[in-house]
């Protein structure tokens, strides 16, 4: 089956074999996994578990991956997958606000159940229509600010308890199984799908796990609220991905996407700082 893309022409979807996928990806993903997982820990450490979801909105692993879609199976069909990341994302605010709720009643091995299935559920809604780039984004904005409305921002407690040492070691460890996971079971899913799942809320899932245990339940929804309100540069990057990829070229798009995408969590930075949050030891 072909798809016809803006004038692109290209495959729907070629199962992958061991000749055709690239081990720069998984390489990628093993490198840059616990790496940024270390670096959301000790932002949040620094300046409060809203910045740090703040910082999660940037497309730390979603950029990358929709790169080398488009280097493997051509810009169609990244293009396409741009769409589905773009619902994906409205599927992880589904993810924060479902944790958010669940929190204030139950600990975070329940609320992390939750959540996940929050998001699946989601991501199976989506996956039942063939997606469309502008209904899709407009239910994402929509999704968006519904969220932000019902997860209220309140300053996270005071007397943030000293870490021990292996807990950043632990996160990462913990990110990098859920990155090979996914990895593995999202190998032959087409693009629709495969968008759908690349914004898997990997870091979200482990940092608010870790929030919730040592800091409480109002610093894990101030860190997701963070994550919902980074959404906005998520939306913004796949948006520019999915109009400018079928015609313009590769480099240009993603140095577009990207400037696009830092601009928009630099606004929205300020808004996510306006509550007062002690700094946690």
């Amino acid at each position: 089956m072909v798809i016809h893309y803006n004038g692109i022409h290209a495959p729907l979807w070629e199962p992958r074999s061991a000749e055709r996928t690239p081990p720069t990806m998984l390489t990628l993903k093993l490198i840059m996994t616990p790496l940024l997982i270390a670096s959301v820990t000790l932002v949040g450490r620094r300046w409060g578990p809203g910045v740090s979801g703040w910082l999660m909105g940037f497309p730390l692993i979603s950029g990358p991956v929709s790169v080398f879609l488009a280097l493997q199976y051509g810009r169609a069909f990244a293009a396409r997958a741009a769409v589905g990341t773009l619902g994906g994302q409205a599927s992880v605010c589904v993810f924060c606000l479902g944790y958010c709720l669940v929190s204030r009643k139950a600990g975070w091995p329940v609320s992390a159940v939750a959540a996940l299935a929050a998001f699946f559920a989601a991501t199976f809604l989506w996956n039942t229509t063939s997606l469309l780039l502008l209904p899709t984004a407009t239910i994402d904005v929509i999704v968006v600010v519904l969220v932000l409305l019902l997860i209220p921002r309140q300053p996270a407690p005071e007397g943030a308890p000293t870490t021990p040492r292996w807990d950043i070691p632990a996160r990462m460890l913990v990110a990098t199984a859920f990155v090979v996971g996914l990895t593995t079971f999202a190998a032959n899913l087409g693009p629709q799908l495969s968008g759908l799942l690349s914004p898997f809320p990997t870091f979200s899932t482990v940092i608010a796990v870790f929030t919730h245990h040592q800091l409480g339940a109002d610093s894990a929804s101030q860190l997701l609220r963070g994550v919902v309100v980074g959404t906005f540069s998520f939306l913004c990057f796949f948006l520019v991905v999915a109009l400018l990829l079928p015609v313009a070229p590769m480099f240009w798009t993603y140095l577009a996407a990207t400037a696009v995408s830092i601009g928009v969590n630099s606004l929205a930075l300020r808004f996510v700082r306006r509550a007062p949050q002690p700094i946690p030891g």
